[in-house]
């Protein structure tokens, strides 16, 4: 180890044995940390070809009237998004701040009144519940007309049947 290197660690209060432990342990995670860098570089080589093909250009970076009306920009980056996670389109906003904000938005906009939202893996997480109307709340699913109902969680065969049977009740067509 350097000698300023050295120095520093002895301020931190840390002795040479565990900066020689963490030494031995980075180096037996070598290879590990290589495989996670080719795949962040495989990643990153996606982005910019995405970037690429989707003409990313200083005009992109333009302020925006926040209307979002003829926004290159957003639209720019909703294609690269699209591109990158070979999706058929994108969205891509700042207010979509968390994952209950994404959930919401896709079920709000896919669920219709009369139908029915199953969870086959039991109760949704605690943020949800509102949003689906299993606790009360205005603008819930709920009080749109959609219902919901569960199964919740045992063995394969048993949870097959159960959703099974409950599919039956409640298909319908698409």
């Amino acid at each position: 180890m350097n000698q300023f290197l050295e120095e520093q660690y002895k301020n931190l209060g840390i002795s040479r044995e565990v900066y020689e432990f963490g030494e031995k342990i980075e180096e037996s995670l070598k290879e590990r940390f290589a495989e996670i860098d080719a795949r962040a570089e495989y990643n990153q080589m996606k982005v910019i070809k995405a970037m690429q093909e989707n003409r990313v250009s200083a005009e992109c970076f333009n302020m925006s009237s926040g209307y979002g009306y003829n926004d290159l920009g957003r639209d720019t980056l909703e294609k690269v998004y699209a591109s990158c996670f070979k999706g058929e389109d994108a969205l891509v906003r700042p207010q979509i701040t968390c994952g209950t904000h994404a959930l919401a938005l896709a079920l709000m906009s896919n669920l219709r009144p009369g139908d029915e939202l199953m969870s086959p893996v039991g109760k949704p997480y605690d943020t949800l519940e509102e949003v689906i109307g299993i606790r009360p709340s205005k603008g819930s699913l709920a009080e749109y007309g959609v219902t919901y109902s569960q199964v919740d969680l045992c063995r394969t065969e048993v949870l097959i049947m159960r959703i099974s049977k409950k599919q039956s009740m409640t298909a319908r067509n698409w």
